[in-house]
């Protein structure tokens, strides 16, 4: 019997937001046509995997009735602790592909594994000697480095920044100094009802010569994209932060 294959797909980057966009102007039609032939998913939430599914059906006839789809959830420790430094074991979630049956990794928004769960999952395949296939889709890392005009040929995501004011203005700071000593861009991410400190943080802390990069509902009629020195952000009206940001600084 052959190995079924381990697809990545990603999703829209429009969760929990009130705008939706049209799958179709974000997602590759292969990719759609694929998501719809699936009937067994590892995703991060099953609760928004069916209604993206849902959505999907909604332009491609889903292979089986949304209800018979199995979908299988990853622990809930995955989301709080993340999955990367290989302490899960995800190789039972790969049994149907073990029997010969394709399986979607899905995440909430944008790819999985990128900033989200699921590389337990895909070293758990590996292990496996599954194909792994990531399929093409919208990735707001890629897209808000692409629009902020900064060093692309040398970048990082450094993920969440700390909560603690103290603690995030020093990781701040150290940021920074890595930027101006090697030019590498350092992306980050914040939980939207926090954007808005998030960016007060940056304007109190970084100096005025470094350039700041905001990319806010990134694939959205509404999202846009600006970067200006800490020095000019200052001198413009604090910006509207509901929708999910990427930030970024660089020289």
């Amino acid at each position: 019997m052959s190995l079924g294959t381990l697809y990545l797909l990603p999703a829209p980057l429009d969760f929990g937001c009130e705008e939706l966009t049209p799958l179709s102007e974000v997602m590759p039609e292969g990719t759609l046509m694929l998501a719809a032939k699936l009937e067994h998913w590892i995703s991060e939430n099953a609760r928004s995997t069916r209604a993206y599914l849902k959505r999907v059906g909604q332009t491609h006839q889903l292979t089986l009735p949304l209800q018979q789809l199995q979908i299988q959830e990853l622990p809930r420790q995955v989301h709080k602790q993340g999955d990367h430094d290989g302490q899960f074991d995800a190789r039972g979630l790969l049994a149907p592909a073990l029997r010969g049956q394709d399986i979607g990794l899905v995440c909430e928004a944008g790819m999985p594994a990128i900033a989200d769960p699921g590389s337990s999952v895909v070293r758990a395949a590996h292990g496996l000697g599954l194909r792994v296939l990531p399929l093409a889709g919208p990735m707001s890392l890629v897209l808000a480095l692409a629009a902020s005009g900064l060093n692309g040929q040398n970048f990082a995501f450094v993920g969440y920044l700390p909560q603690d004011a103290a603690e995030r203005s020093q990781r701040l700071r150290a940021l920074e100094t890595l930027v101006f000593k090697t030019g590498q861009t350092q992306l980050f991410i914040e939980t939207p009802y926090r954007n808005a400190a998030l960016y007060a943080a940056l304007l109190q802390t970084l100096q005025g010569n470094t350039r700041l990069a905001l990319s806010c509902g990134l694939t959205l009629a509404s999202g846009w994209s600006r970067c200006l020195s800490v020095q000019e952000w200052k001198k413009q009206p604090v910006p509207a932060l509901a929708a999910p940001t990427v930030f970024a600084i660089g020289r």
